[in-house]
């Protein structure tokens, strides 16, 4: 099996994620590409498509969630997705164990003493109706009906245990940071259409498969491991074995096998990366266990700090290289280490051309302060 570098790894991926140079595709199609984009803090959605899409506005995404053609609700790793909405009526079923995984930890299970999920889901699901309630009231009327229990750890078990999609204005652009007000609609309800299934084990196989084939599309070559941490499904090594014969195999500088589609081309490693500013959360940084291709051991503990946080970076010749922010208009440029002046140039060229699409005036790099017109 060829061995393949640090480097080949990065222009894989990044080629893949859109980031060696940005797409012509319709958002759509890059959220199905990417399968899912992670979306617990809305904004940073549309920060990561900005990235990867040439001219994206925040009203391309906004209307596809009016539309319902995108949907925001729990998917990968028990978290907020954005996804488009046939890929989410497939792939929930699917993923359903992981959040319910999730729905059995000590944080939910001391609240629930004594009650089981079902009947649980079906006080929910009886409550909502058939239709649309906010967080707030779901969990107001499950502790009016369910006394002694907190109204708002049951409400976020009924949202984990079955598919409740959230109100088009949750996931739009706006204010930073989580949204206060969120709507919750049982799912087959909001799509007009039932939730696929999982239900058979030979089912459940081929979802699986199609699950990878989709993973290595947009994050491959990648083993066993990585597709585990990013979907948060266990056991998929049966799966993939299953799949050797359309798959082609590879090794990692530390000698682990790689899987990766048979037909997929790999760039050549020597391609230049553009600098590249990547929003909080953002799929490259979670799509694999081991990171190292585009984040270093030590910079992931910076960008990583605990207690869920993944600060938004910047990329420089294809890795991170340090982390953003943004506060009261200006946007502050964090180098982990010194930046040739080249590099600091188009990364100042990158982030001016940012300030718009996110509402800031400047860009703070150590001592220099630019405005949008410097460039």
């Amino acid at each position: 099996m060829t061995t393949l570098s640090l480097r080949a790894l990065n222009r894989a991926l990044t080629d893949r994620q859109f980031l060696l140079a940005r797409t012509d595709r319709t958002p759509l199609e890059v959220i199905g590409r990417l399968v899912a984009l992670q979306a617990q803090e809305p904004n940073w959605a549309y920060v990561g498509l900005w990235s990867r899409i040439h001219g994206f506005t925040q009203s391309q995404l906004t209307a596809l969630l009016e539309d319902r053609q995108v949907v925001r609700s729990g998917l990968l790793r028990s978290t907020q997705h954005l996804a488009a909405a046939d890929d989410f009526r497939r792939l929930r079923p699917l993923l359903q164990p992981v959040l319910d995984r999730t729905a059995g930890s000590p944080h939910f299970t001391r609240n629930s003493t004594g009650l089981d999920a079902v009947s649980l889901v079906a006080e929910g699901l009886d409550l909502l109706g058939g239709g649309t309630l906010s967080r707030k009231e779901l969990a107001r009327r499950l502790a009016e009906r369910l006394p002694g229990r907190d109204g708002r750890i049951l409400a976020g078990e009924v949202e984990l245990r079955t598919p409740l999609v959230h109100g088009a204005a949750t996931g739009a652009w706006g204010s930073w940071g989580n949204r206060s007000a969120v709507s919750v609609t049982p799912a087959e309800v909001w799509l007009g259409q039932p939730m696929g299934t999982a239900a058979t084990a030979a089912g459940v196989t081929d979802s699986a498969k199609e699950l990878i084939r989709r993973y290595l599309a947009a994050f491959g070559p990648a083993g066993v491991k990585d597709v585990q941490a990013w979907c948060g499904l266990t056991r998929l090594g049966e799966v993939v074995a299953e799949m050797r014969a359309e798959l082609r195999r590879y090794r990692d500088p530390e000698g682990r096998e790689l899987i990766d589609l048979a037909d997929a081309e790999l760039p050549d490693p020597e391609t230049p990366a553009p600098v590249r500013l990547l929003p909080a959360f953002d799929n490259v940084l979670l799509g694999h266990a081991d990171r190292t291709r585009v984040i270093s051991n030590e910079d992931r503990k910076r960008v990583m700090p605990g207690q869920a946080r993944v600060r938004p970076t910047f990329l420089v010749d294809g890795r991170v290289h340090g982390t953003w922010s943004l506060d009261a208009g200006t946007l502050r440029l964090t180098p982990f280490r010194p930046l040739c002046a080249t590099d600091r140039a188009a990364l100042e060229q990158e982030a001016v051309r940012l300030l718009p699409f996110v509402g800031g005036t400047t860009v703070s790099y150590g001592t220099m302060v630019a405005t949008r017109s410097s460039f």
